[in-house]
Protein backbone atom coordinates (compact mmCIF):
# COMPACT_ATOMS: atom_id res chain seq x y z
CA UNK A 1 0.00 0.00 0.00
CA UNK A 2 1.67 3.54 -1.18
CA UNK A 3 2.12 5.57 1.80
CA UNK A 4 0.11 8.99 1.79
CA UNK A 5 1.67 12.33 1.50
CA UNK A 6 2.56 13.88 4.38
CA UNK A 7 1.27 15.36 6.68
CA UNK A 8 -1.90 14.21 6.90
CA UNK A 9 -4.04 16.62 8.52
CA UNK A 10 -7.52 17.04 9.13
CA UNK A 11 -10.10 18.43 6.74
CA UNK A 12 -12.57 20.71 8.75
CA UNK A 13 -14.50 21.02 5.80
CA UNK A 14 -15.41 17.48 4.80
CA UNK A 15 -18.92 17.26 4.88
CA UNK A 16 -19.62 14.45 6.04
CA UNK A 17 -17.95 14.98 9.41
CA UNK A 18 -20.03 18.00 10.61
CA UNK A 19 -23.19 19.28 10.04
CA UNK A 20 -25.26 22.45 10.54
CA UNK A 21 -27.74 22.46 13.25
CA UNK A 22 -29.59 25.52 14.50
CA UNK A 23 -30.74 26.73 17.63
CA UNK A 24 -30.78 29.52 20.18
CA UNK A 25 -28.45 31.37 22.44
CA UNK A 26 -28.13 32.32 25.90
CA UNK A 27 -30.90 35.51 25.04
CA UNK A 28 -33.05 33.30 22.67
CA UNK A 29 -31.42 34.77 19.55
CA UNK A 30 -31.07 32.32 16.79
CA UNK A 31 -27.97 30.68 16.83
CA UNK A 32 -26.64 28.01 13.78
CA UNK A 33 -23.15 26.14 14.79
CA UNK A 34 -21.49 22.71 13.23
CA UNK A 35 -21.71 19.58 15.10
CA UNK A 36 -19.18 16.84 14.99
CA UNK A 37 -20.79 13.33 13.13
CA UNK A 38 -20.97 10.05 15.29
CA UNK A 39 -22.25 6.88 13.68
CA UNK A 40 -21.29 2.94 14.08
CA UNK A 41 -18.88 1.23 12.54
CA UNK A 42 -18.53 -2.42 13.09
CA UNK A 43 -15.45 -4.22 12.66
CA UNK A 44 -14.63 -8.07 11.59
CA UNK A 45 -11.56 -9.78 11.58
CA UNK A 46 -11.99 -12.47 8.99
CA UNK A 47 -15.50 -14.03 9.43
CA UNK A 48 -16.01 -12.57 12.71
CA UNK A 49 -17.31 -9.91 14.51
CA UNK A 50 -15.69 -8.07 16.70
CA UNK A 51 -16.85 -5.13 18.31
CA UNK A 52 -18.76 -1.61 17.02
CA UNK A 53 -16.91 1.47 17.56
CA UNK A 54 -19.19 4.89 17.52
CA UNK A 55 -16.79 7.14 15.27
CA UNK A 56 -17.04 10.49 13.01
CA UNK A 57 -16.54 7.96 10.21
CA UNK A 58 -13.38 9.05 8.56
CA UNK A 59 -10.53 6.84 7.91
CA UNK A 60 -12.32 3.31 9.06
CA UNK A 61 -9.75 1.48 7.74
CA UNK A 62 -7.23 2.59 9.61
CA UNK A 63 -9.45 2.64 12.93
CA UNK A 64 -9.91 -0.71 12.02
CA UNK A 65 -6.38 -2.40 11.62
CA UNK A 66 -5.13 -0.10 14.43
CA UNK A 67 -7.89 -1.53 17.13
CA UNK A 68 -7.34 -4.93 15.95
CA UNK A 69 -3.31 -4.37 16.58
CA UNK A 70 -3.84 -2.75 19.88
CA UNK A 71 -6.18 -5.70 21.05
CA UNK A 72 -3.58 -8.19 20.14
CA UNK A 73 -5.64 -9.52 17.39
CA UNK A 74 -3.09 -8.53 14.71
CA UNK A 75 0.00 -9.63 15.50
CA UNK A 76 3.44 -7.77 13.80
CA UNK A 77 4.05 -10.41 11.16
CA UNK A 78 0.49 -10.95 10.37
CA UNK A 79 0.11 -10.41 6.78
CA UNK A 80 -3.39 -8.51 6.13
CA UNK A 81 -4.95 -9.65 2.33
CA UNK A 82 -7.40 -6.96 2.75
CA UNK A 83 -9.03 -4.63 4.46
CA UNK A 84 -13.04 -3.81 2.96
CA UNK A 85 -15.17 -0.79 4.12
CA UNK A 86 -18.70 -1.06 2.94
CA UNK A 87 -20.35 2.58 3.37
CA UNK A 88 -23.71 1.12 3.49
CA UNK A 89 -23.98 -1.57 6.02
CA UNK A 90 -20.93 0.67 7.69
CA UNK A 91 -18.69 -2.40 8.41
CA UNK A 92 -14.38 -3.14 7.60
CA UNK A 93 -14.04 -6.37 7.27
CA UNK A 94 -10.00 -6.87 7.49
CA UNK A 95 -8.66 -10.77 6.29
CA UNK A 96 -5.13 -12.14 7.15
CA UNK A 97 -3.81 -15.00 6.09
CA UNK A 98 -3.66 -16.45 9.11
CA UNK A 99 -6.92 -18.22 10.66
CA UNK A 100 -8.11 -16.27 13.63
CA UNK A 101 -10.72 -17.42 16.07
CA UNK A 102 -11.18 -14.86 19.21
CA UNK A 103 -14.62 -16.81 20.55
CA UNK A 104 -13.30 -16.79 23.94
CA UNK A 105 -12.14 -13.30 24.08
CA UNK A 106 -14.98 -11.26 21.82
CA UNK A 107 -18.01 -10.52 23.74
CA UNK A 108 -20.31 -8.23 21.37
CA UNK A 109 -20.18 -4.71 23.05
CA UNK A 110 -21.08 -1.47 21.70
CA UNK A 111 -18.01 1.21 22.03
CA UNK A 112 -19.70 4.15 23.13
CA UNK A 113 -17.90 7.98 22.51
CA UNK A 114 -17.83 8.42 26.48
CA UNK A 115 -14.79 9.32 27.94
CA UNK A 116 -15.00 6.68 30.64
CA UNK A 117 -14.86 3.91 28.35
CA UNK A 118 -12.32 1.08 29.46
CA UNK A 119 -10.81 -1.20 27.12
CA UNK A 120 -13.30 -3.86 25.40
CA UNK A 121 -10.65 -6.53 26.43
CA UNK A 122 -8.95 -6.65 29.76
CA UNK A 123 -5.96 -8.31 28.71
CA UNK A 124 -4.24 -5.32 26.97
CA UNK A 125 -1.60 -5.43 30.09
CA UNK A 126 -0.55 -8.81 29.17
CA UNK A 127 1.07 -7.36 26.05
CA UNK A 128 3.38 -4.92 28.15
CA UNK A 129 5.64 -7.99 29.32
CA UNK A 130 9.16 -7.79 28.78
CA UNK A 131 8.56 -4.72 26.38
CA UNK A 132 11.61 -2.59 26.33
CA UNK A 133 10.84 0.89 24.48
CA UNK A 134 14.23 2.54 22.45
CA UNK A 135 16.20 4.99 24.21
CA UNK A 136 14.62 7.69 22.02
CA UNK A 137 15.98 11.65 22.65
CA UNK A 138 13.64 14.15 23.10
CA UNK A 139 14.56 17.87 22.99
CA UNK A 140 11.84 20.97 24.45
CA UNK A 141 12.24 22.88 21.61
CA UNK A 142 10.90 20.07 19.08
CA UNK A 143 8.05 19.97 21.90
CA UNK A 144 7.28 23.87 21.79
CA UNK A 145 7.52 23.95 18.19
CA UNK A 146 4.64 20.89 17.60
CA UNK A 147 2.39 22.53 20.02
CA UNK A 148 2.56 25.94 18.54
CA UNK A 149 1.80 23.75 15.23
CA UNK A 150 -1.14 21.47 16.41
CA UNK A 151 -2.92 23.83 18.40
CA UNK A 152 -2.82 26.53 15.49
CA UNK A 153 -3.56 23.24 12.71
CA UNK A 154 -6.89 23.81 11.29
CA UNK A 155 -9.03 21.12 12.58
CA UNK A 156 -12.63 19.70 13.67
CA UNK A 157 -12.15 20.45 17.30
CA UNK A 158 -11.55 24.48 16.15
CA UNK A 159 -14.53 23.69 13.69
CA UNK A 160 -17.12 22.24 15.62
CA UNK A 161 -15.70 20.88 19.34
CA UNK A 162 -16.59 17.67 21.21
CA UNK A 163 -13.68 15.65 19.53
CA UNK A 164 -10.01 14.53 20.58
CA UNK A 165 -6.85 14.81 18.60
CA UNK A 166 -3.91 12.30 18.25
CA UNK A 167 -1.09 13.47 16.34
CA UNK A 168 1.90 10.87 15.37
CA UNK A 169 5.04 13.14 15.25
CA UNK A 170 9.15 13.13 14.42
CA UNK A 171 10.83 15.49 16.27
CA UNK A 172 9.19 18.49 15.47
CA UNK A 173 7.49 17.81 12.86
CA UNK A 174 3.64 16.61 12.78
CA UNK A 175 2.87 13.44 10.82
CA UNK A 176 -0.14 12.29 11.16
CA UNK A 177 -3.10 13.95 12.42
CA UNK A 178 -6.01 12.28 13.61
CA UNK A 179 -9.68 12.83 15.49
CA UNK A 180 -12.51 11.14 16.58
CA UNK A 181 -15.25 11.48 19.27
CA UNK A 182 -13.28 9.23 21.47
CA UNK A 183 -9.25 9.69 22.27
CA UNK A 184 -9.32 6.02 21.92
CA UNK A 185 -10.16 5.84 17.93
CA UNK A 186 -7.94 8.65 17.11
CA UNK A 187 -4.84 6.68 18.91
CA UNK A 188 -5.93 3.82 17.07
CA UNK A 189 -6.41 5.52 13.78
CA UNK A 190 -2.02 6.28 13.73
CA UNK A 191 -1.85 2.64 15.25
CA UNK A 192 -3.49 1.26 11.90
CA UNK A 193 -2.01 4.02 9.54
CA UNK A 194 1.21 2.71 11.25
CA UNK A 195 0.61 -1.17 10.82
CA UNK A 196 -1.01 -0.57 7.49
CA UNK A 197 2.15 1.11 6.00
CA UNK A 198 5.48 -0.30 8.14
CA UNK A 199 6.26 2.75 9.60
CA UNK A 200 8.89 2.89 12.72
CA UNK A 201 8.21 3.83 16.28
CA UNK A 202 11.09 3.80 18.36
CA UNK A 203 12.01 7.82 16.42
CA UNK A 204 8.42 9.11 17.19
CA UNK A 205 6.52 10.86 19.89
CA UNK A 206 2.61 10.60 19.53
CA UNK A 207 0.61 13.95 20.83
CA UNK A 208 -2.37 13.87 22.54
CA UNK A 209 -5.12 16.48 22.78
CA UNK A 210 -6.97 13.84 25.74
CA UNK A 211 -5.76 13.60 29.23
CA UNK A 212 -3.37 10.80 29.88
CA UNK A 213 -4.81 7.80 30.52
CA UNK A 214 -3.57 4.12 31.66
CA UNK A 215 -5.04 2.84 28.05
CA UNK A 216 -3.49 5.83 26.47
CA UNK A 217 -0.30 5.49 28.07
CA UNK A 218 -0.74 1.09 27.18
CA UNK A 219 -1.43 1.71 23.44
CA UNK A 220 1.75 3.83 22.98
CA UNK A 221 3.56 1.30 24.52
CA UNK A 222 1.92 -1.59 22.72
CA UNK A 223 3.13 1.14 19.52
CA UNK A 224 6.68 0.75 20.62
CA UNK A 225 6.71 4.84 20.44
CA UNK A 226 8.82 5.92 22.90
CA UNK A 227 7.04 9.47 24.23
CA UNK A 228 3.69 10.60 24.98
CA UNK A 229 2.50 14.29 24.89
CA UNK A 230 -0.64 15.96 25.64
CA UNK A 231 -1.94 19.63 26.90
CA UNK A 232 -4.00 17.85 29.03
CA UNK A 233 -3.44 15.95 32.59
CA UNK A 234 -2.78 12.99 34.03
CA UNK A 235 -4.43 9.99 35.78
CA UNK A 236 -1.79 8.31 38.63
CA UNK A 237 -2.56 4.92 37.08
CA UNK A 238 -1.32 6.10 33.86
CA UNK A 239 1.87 7.91 34.94
CA UNK A 240 2.42 4.28 36.91
CA UNK A 241 2.65 2.14 34.04
CA UNK A 242 4.26 4.79 31.45
CA UNK A 243 7.13 4.52 34.85
CA UNK A 244 7.02 0.68 34.42
CA UNK A 245 7.34 0.32 31.00
CA UNK A 246 10.18 3.31 30.74
CA UNK A 247 7.75 6.05 28.93
CA UNK A 248 8.47 9.28 28.90
CA UNK A 249 4.64 10.79 29.68
CA UNK A 250 4.67 15.23 29.33
CA UNK A 251 1.56 16.59 30.51
CA UNK A 252 -0.14 20.29 31.05
CA UNK A 253 1.98 21.29 28.10
CA UNK A 254 0.98 24.94 27.98
CA UNK A 255 2.69 27.86 26.46
CA UNK A 256 6.18 27.75 28.23
CA UNK A 257 5.04 25.27 30.99
CA UNK A 258 4.60 21.22 31.07
CA UNK A 259 5.68 18.55 33.44
CA UNK A 260 7.39 15.57 32.80
CA UNK A 261 6.26 12.94 35.53
CA UNK A 262 8.02 9.26 33.89
CA UNK A 263 10.88 8.85 30.86
CA UNK A 264 12.77 12.25 32.38
CA UNK A 265 16.01 10.49 31.57
CA UNK A 266 15.02 10.68 27.18
CA UNK A 267 14.69 14.80 27.88
CA UNK A 268 17.25 17.19 27.00
CA UNK A 269 16.54 20.54 27.75
CA UNK A 270 17.80 22.90 24.77
CA UNK A 271 15.89 25.99 24.89
CA UNK A 272 15.09 28.65 27.57
CA UNK A 273 11.39 28.06 28.25
CA UNK A 274 11.89 32.45 28.65
CA UNK A 275 12.24 32.54 24.93
CA UNK A 276 8.83 30.21 24.22
CA UNK A 277 6.11 32.94 23.96
CA UNK A 278 2.67 32.01 25.81
CA UNK A 279 0.14 30.65 24.26
CA UNK A 280 -2.52 33.33 22.46
CA UNK A 281 -5.96 32.90 24.41
CA UNK A 282 -7.41 32.63 20.84
CA UNK A 283 -5.23 29.63 20.58
CA UNK A 284 -5.91 27.77 23.65
CA UNK A 285 -8.23 24.23 23.82
CA UNK A 286 -10.50 23.79 26.07
CA UNK A 287 -9.65 22.21 28.61
CA UNK A 288 -12.79 20.78 29.13
CA UNK A 289 -12.64 19.52 25.86
CA UNK A 290 -9.39 18.20 26.10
Amino acid sequence: MTLPDLPLLPDPSAPRLTRRITGTDQTGAPAEISVVEERPLTIYLNRQEIVTAMTIGDYPEYLALGFLRNQGMLLPDDEVTGVDYDDETETVVVRTTRQTSYEEKVQKKTRTSGCAVGTVFGDMMEGLEGLVLPPAEVRTSWLYALAKEINTTPSLYLEAGAIHGTVLCQQDRPLVYMEDVGRHNAVDKIAGFMFRHGVSAGDKILYTTGRLTSEMVIKTALMGIPVLASRSGFTAWGVEIARQVGLTLIGRMRGQRFVCLAGEERLLRDIDPGQVPEEPAKHRRKGAEA
